[in-house]
């Protein structure tokens, strides 16, 4: 009578298991499946009759497998664990999304048979997260600022118009980014990109790399070679720190914007430049025409739309949406399953500046993955500079001598204005409020009387 109800138990068991959505398999002591259910038949691809038998890597194939097996660490310590993000490659070659809880295998007599493990296909809800982040995409590029949506919004009609376009942001802002998504958005999305830094080339180099050479242009050009303007036909070239080049380049430049023409160095003939121009640049164009460093006519030749990138500064609320792209992009790099980060962690990197923008945000990242093998990243995983209190240093001679040679400049425009202050503070040529600033950080002592109603050669 026992064996029968033992029977029907196991009956019922089956039935269940055959019956819910989530896979479900177990493996010995040797790592062989033992069993396997219909929902990891479907989710994986593979018959039950191919996996019985088989060592589980073999049927999985999962990022966790060659790493953080969570299966592994319960077969080792004898306890459950739940919900392990990863992905599997089914027989499709397909990478799915899985989330997985693995227990030991025990017996009625308690003893440890090998390891259970279930999981479940995130497919759909990857789809839909994808679909909801789309809208906070473009290209490689992510955002939920206002400041970044704005871009968002126009970029799709910009990059069709084929026109030149400057984009303006601090180094690390991404601008390169931004210039490939034009490319991938344009007409010319299926002709070749092409990126190459103005600040990196002196004159001579930078304009046979686009422009190219014939044979005997100038020593040790033994053959002819082609510049990126002839290999980006048809395509896009990124003129990245624009505003490095010299006015001789500029003036090259300038024409082949205005003739729709390049040559090649050592040659007669003009060739054809069918490439849409992009020009990036960290500065100031327009303050360098008005300093003349920069061609006033090139500016206005390339300033037909402009597009200036905030710094991460300004767009915090992206720190934590870059932060799961980064830890994403790490895991599929290194191979690890770091899950996210700790809210210590997210604190410490809400509160730094970041004055080298995304990139340092990336590489911060890139550091805590060096520490951290699994689970969250945790502040002790983080750039020490992010996690200890900065110590004030005292200032340098250099700092305490310029100090002193302001602080006697404003009290001479305070003496010479009657201590007036807003006389004194024109006369510097400084706004009032940052005389009172540099007042208060000077620790300046003036007369209670502020020099308003005595005679001054200039009144408020």
């Amino acid at each position: 009578m026992k064996k029968e109800r033992t029977k029907h138990a196991g009956d019922v068991t089956n039935t269940i298991l055959e019956s819910i959505s989530d896979g479900v398999f177990t493996v010995d002591h040797e790592w062989r499946i033992t069993s396997f259910n219909r929902a990891a038949e479907e989710i994986t691809g593979v018959p039950r009759a191919e996996a019985i038998g088989r060592f589980c890597w073999e049927v999985f194939r999962s990022n966790m497998c060659e790493g953080d097996c969570a299966l592994r660490r319960t077969m080792q310590e004898g306890r459950s664990f739940v919900s392990t993000s990863t992905y599997i490659i089914n027989s499709n070659r397909q990478r799915i999304p899985i989330d997985v809880s693995t227990a030991p295998l025990v017996n009625e007599e308690g003893v440890v048979l090998g390891g259970v493990e279930t999981f479940r296909d995130n497919t759909v809800v990857e789809e839909l997260r994808r679909e909801l982040s789309d809208s906070f995409r473009q290209g490689d590029m992510v955002s939920r600022s206002h400041l970044m949506k704005k871009i968002f919004t126009v970029l799709p009609r910009i990059a069709v118009s084929d026109s030149t376009v400057l984009i303006e942001g601090e180094t690390g802002t991404g601008k390169e980014m931004l210039a490939k998504a034009l490319h991938d958005q344009s007409t010319r999305k299926n002709k070749p990109f092409v990126a190459i830094n103005c600040a990196a080339l002196p004159d001579s180099l930078l304009e046979s790399e686009l422009f190219g050479y014939k044979a005997g242009a100038f020593t040790n050009a033994v053959r002819d070679k082609p510049g990126y303007f002839a290999v980006a036909q048809g395509g896009t070239i990124l003129l990245d720190e624009l505003g490095e080049t010299s006015p001789a380049f500029q003036v090259k430049l300038l024409r082949v914007l205005e003739e729709r023409t390049f040559q090649m160095l050592g040659d007669v003939r003009q060739y054809r430049a069918d490439v849409r121009i992009l020009a990036a640049t960290n500065q100031d164009l327009e303050s360098l025409v008005e300093q003349g460093r920069f061609r006033q006519d090139l500016y206005y030749r390339i300033n037909i739309v402009r597009i200036r990138l905030p710094p991460l500064l300004d767009r915090k609320e992206d720190i934590p949406l870059l932060i799961e792209r980064f830890i994403d992009k790490m895991n599929r790099l290194r191979g690890k399953t770091v899950s996210g980060i700790s809210a210590e962690a997210m604190e410490c990197l809400m509160r730094h500046e970041y004055p080298g923008n995304i990139r340092e945000l990336e590489n911060i990242i890139e550091h805590a993955f060096i520490l951290c093998t699994q689970g969250e990243i945790h502040p002790q995983h983080l750039p020490t500079h992010l996690t200890q209190p900065e110590k004030k240093r005292p200032a340098s001679q250099l700092q305490a001598a310029q100090q002193a040679t302001e602080a006697e400049v404003i009290g001479e425009a305070l003496r010479r204005n009657g201590y007036n202050r807003l006389a004194a503070a024109r006369d510097l040529g400084m706004h009032k409020s940052t005389l009172f600033r540099k007042l208060k950080k000077l620790n300046l002592m003036l007369p209670p009387v502020d020099g308003r109603s005595s005679t001054s050669p200039h009144t408020e």
